[in-house]
């Protein structure tokens, strides 16, 4: 495979190697998964007698199979038909699309809806009317999961970019649903609208997960590089350097935020995707629009997969083409992020530091999901060897 301009950004000290590896992971980890034109929710780790690993798959997932599409399409054709048991990203989508009468998640039809513009799906019109009645349908004061919000312009970005059907009311209702769930903040809340709803607890209300700055980052930068938008630019630049800032010492991307002033409210887990895929992805889409090129976090991001304070166990298995899907607290019941989100709702700042030795990251977390894989080749190939 072409190296493409992402990877080729990264020198030897930056683990170029270990990325073109992942890579590789990736496409050979992919099949094992793919079953009928669908993906498996996930492939979890199961231990023999012997102590050896193998990866049982279960259950079904529309979303992550449209997030492997997008990932896929990123590769030449024979390479996508070796990820996808001789099928191609088109193939993928346009199962996807087959479906969608029945979908009513806005994040699914949003991500089969970029899909369908970035493979160049001939039933994109479908798509775009799905998630245009879906996106109408919000209410000035209804709640929406701010990861949904931005699928919902990145893909309205990526039709617009594909010279599509016209998606420009999703895009600008979107993009101010976005600008506007960033005004009062340093980063991003888990949901955008009214501060009280139904979609999370009243002590969780100030947080975000680290999902919910990366995809808003991304979707914005888009829409800059697509539109020359310098609000939108603003707010993505906003975000990235408040995740940067956060960043933990040996590279962690923590996972939960206080969003009133970017402080870490709870650090664990810390995910395998976020560390090789969704955090390149996004800071170097930003990079793409004219914003800030952060090589370095980036790069300490990837060295936390190699070699990590939490855990000596591995979290990439050449052997069963998958990474570990996270390093995590022994804490099955989440109690330390439960009492961190009302602590700091009540006194920002505090930390409840007795929870640290009663629930150490000791934890992995030994499954991997399909999205992971394909978020990898997005981040790392999307654009291709000329962009």
């Amino acid at each position: 495979m072409s190296t493409s301009r992402r990877m080729a950004l990264l020198s030897p000290a930056t683990h170029a190697d270990f990325v073109a590896e992942m890579v590789d992971l990736s496409v050979a980890g992919l099949p094992p998964g793919y079953v009928d034109g669908e993906f498996v929710f996930t492939r979890r780790g199961v231990r023999g007698a012997d102590g050896t690993w193998t990866a049982r798959p279960e259950g079904r997932s529309v979303r992550y199979a449209a997030i492997v599409a997008l990932g896929v399409n990123t590769l030449p054709e024979e390479r996508q038909r070796e990820a996808l048991s001789g099928d191609t990203a088109l193939d993928l989508t346009g199962h996807l699309i087959k479906g969608l009468p029945a979908r009513d998640g806005l994040g699914d039809v949003a991500l089969i809806c970029w899909a369908a513009a970035e493979t160049g799906h001939s039933d994109l019109g479908a798509a775009v009317d799905r998630l245009a009645a879906l996106e109408s349908a919000i209410g000035p004061q209804d709640q929406v999961f701010t990861v949904e919000a931005a699928w919902a312009l990145a893909a309205a970005v990526a039709v617009r970019a594909a010279g599509g059907p016209m998606a420009d009311a999703v895009l600008e209702r979107s993009r101010e649903r976005l600008l506007r769930g960033l005004r009062q903040d340093r980063l991003y809340r888990h949901t955008l609208g009214p501060a009280s709803g139904p979609l999370v607890p009243w002590y969780r209300a100030h947080v975000g997960c680290f999902a919910d700055q990366v995809y808003p980052l991304q979707a914005l930068a888009r829409l800059h590089r697509l539109a020359g938008d310098p609000d939108a630019l603003a707010a993505a630049e906003r975000v990235a350097a408040g995740i940067c800032a956060a960043q933990g010492p040996e590279g962690q991307w923590w996972w939960h935020y206080d969003a009133r002033s970017g402080a870490v409210v709870e650090g664990f887990p810390v995910y395998s995707v976020h560390q090789l895929a969704m955090g390149p992805m996004a800071l170097l889409d930003l990079a793409d629009a004219g914003g800030g090129l952060r090589l370095q976090e980036i790069a300490l991001g990837l060295g936390w997969m190699l070699d990590r304070p939490e855990t000596q166990e591995r979290m990439v298995l050449p052997e069963l083409a998958l990474t570990w899907r996270k390093a995590a607290r022994e804490d099955p019941r989440k109690v330390v992020r439960g009492a961190r989100a009302a602590a700091t709702r009540v006194r920002p700042g505090a930390r409840l530091g007795v929870l640290d030795r009663v629930y150490p990251p000791v934890a992995v977390d030994r499954e991997c999901r399909p999205y992971e894989l394909g978020w990898l080749l997005y981040a790392w190939l999307f654009g291709g060897a000329d962009r």
